[in-house]
């Protein structure tokens, strides 16, 4: 299993903007991403960050490149960020 966790500087007044855009492309992330087991979106002061489960790295850098990915969450989420999101992928062992 693999994990792709990124990490988002949003201004809590922008939060519930973010959560809407997690929202609206979770499902379509589990039907039509290969290798997608799980999403999770985990808030904090500090920032907000997504957890995405898959069955391998490959899949989760796969995943990146993807169309929903740079298009469609990205071209969402971009708006509210305040700075670059940190990107980054796990292996389990």
């Amino acid at each position: 299993m693999a994990y792709l966790e990124i990490t988002l500087q949003v201004d809590p007044a922008n939060r519930v903007a973010a959560a809407d855009v997690y929202s609206k492309f979770r499902q379509p992330f589990l039907d039509t991403v290969q290798g997608a087991i799980s999403k999770q979106l985990l808030v904090r002061d500090e920032d907000v960050q997504v957890l995405h489960g898959f069955e391998t790295v490959a899949d989760a850098k796969a995943y990146l490149a993807s169309n929903l990915f740079t298009r469609d969450v990205v071209g969402g989420l971009s708006p509210l960020l305040k700075a670059a999101p940190e990107v980054r992928v796990y292996d389990t062992v």
